[in-house]
């Protein structure tokens, strides 16, 4: 029977057991008979104690190479996590055999921005960069968690629009076959469209402003988080963290 594969953080239920993980090559580092495989999946990074023999199926193969590790756990306050494998068993699933353009093994990416773009399908791989990434979604879920609490109801607004809806901002103009419309620069008209059916509305969703800027960190498109609500008695109840 094929063994269940378990994710990194799942490690610490499992010491002196036989366990599988599948994932990347993050890092090796090589000191003789003693070597230690750092293997990234989704949750983050385990370590693996591996020896000469262990290594032969990655012979010739590159960081990134997509692996099944199967060891036994054993808890090592150094290892990532605390815990680490021994008695390993490497297995191929996609090999790599050119270098990676970006350090993500390192500590501290030291790229250009332009650089890094360019590359960033591996860039975003850096733990520092999966870190942000899990930020942001984190802040997206903790918005429409907490407005869901509070009776709102999320809602999809159009983001190809007739005309500009709000003032003060310039639009992104495209073409609508052979007709002009423009990118969506906020949804607050279909808001307050949609107060008068649900009262309490919300939207997480990308919105563009075409404006020029000095600065390569102004985004001209961004997630926007936006919420909007009826029966309003007074500037305390509107900013209150407590909606009810």
């Amino acid at each position: 029977m094929a063994m269940k594969r378990i994710i990194s953080k799942e490690l610490s239920s499992h010491v002196g057991q036989e366990v599988m993980l599948q994932g990347w090559v993050h890092n090796l580092r090589m000191h003789g008979d003693v070597n230690f495989l750092i293997l990234r999946d989704r949750h983050g990074l385990a370590q693996a104690v591996v020896s000469k023999d262990d290594l032969k199926p990655l012979e010739g193969l590159q960081l990134g190479t997509v692996i099944g590790l199967r060891g036994k756990v054993v808890a090592s306050s150094p290892a990532p996590g605390g815990y680490e494998l021994h008695d390993n068993e490497i297995s191929v699933i996609t090999p790599v055999t050119e270098l990676l353009p970006l350090p993500i093994n390192k500590t501290k990416m030291k790229v250009n921005q332009p650089f890094f773009l360019d590359h960033a399908v591996i860039g975003h791989r850096h733990p520092t960069q999966r870190a942000i990434l899990k930020l942001s979604a984190g802040i997206m879920r903790g918005f429409r968690e907490t407005l869901h609490a509070r009776d709102f109801v999320e809602i999809q607004t159009p983001k190809l629009v007739g005309s500009a809806t709000e003032s003060g901002a310039n639009v992104f103009a495209v073409d609508y076959f052979g007709r002009e419309a423009f990118l969506a620069q906020s949804p607050q008209f279909y808001k307050q469209i949609m107060v008068g059916i649900f009262e309490r509305v919300y939207e997480v969703a990308p919105v563009f402003r075409a404006e020029k800027h000095a600065t390569q960190r102004h985004l001209n498109e961004y997630v926007s988080l936006d919420a909007e609500f009826g029966f309003i008695e007074n500037h305390l109840i509107c900013c209150s963290v407590d909606l009810n």
